[in-house]
């Protein structure tokens, strides 16, 4: 019994603790400080396009682990599902392709200059200039 208690206290644990390996920032503009797991997808996905009656713009890493993560925690595709996801919208002019930057640092700085926008980084980076975005 101990043993089941341990394995579903330790399967628990890295639930939750995959989370906090990515963390969404938004850029300072945004009134937001909070945000669903469905909304954050809805926002991501391009279905839901303002918050609080401002646009915002979605940002995804290009690729690693920051962005597996998010994917996977929030998004609920792979990369390539929703790289197609995007291409689907763009053929049929429902969407746009969305901006993808190579790094935690340059999805920051964007981020941080351009209003409305919403992205996410691994937990370990400095957020500095952005404002951190709980998810509840």
């Amino acid at each position: 019994m101990k043993a089941i208690l341990f394995a579903v206290m330790l399967a628990a644990s890295g639930a939750s603790g995959a989370t906090a390996d990515v963390q969404v920032i938004a850029n300072g503009n945004l009134s937001v400080t909070e945000l669903s797991a469905d909304q954050v997808k809805d926002i991501f996905l391009g279905t839901r396009t303002a918050i609080g009656g401002v646009a915002v713009e979605p940002v995804f890493e290009e690729s690693g682990a920051a962005h597996e993560m998010f994917l996977k925690t929030y998004i609920g595709k792979s990369d390539s599902a929703l790289r197609n996801y995007f291409k689907t919208l763009v053929f049929t002019g429902k969407g746009t392709q969305p901006k993808a930057f190579a790094s935690d640092a340059e999805v920051l700085k964007y981020v941080a200059s351009t209003k409305g926008a919403i992205g996410y980084v691994s937990a370990s980076a400095d957020t500095t200039g952005a404002k951190k975005v709980q998810i509840k």
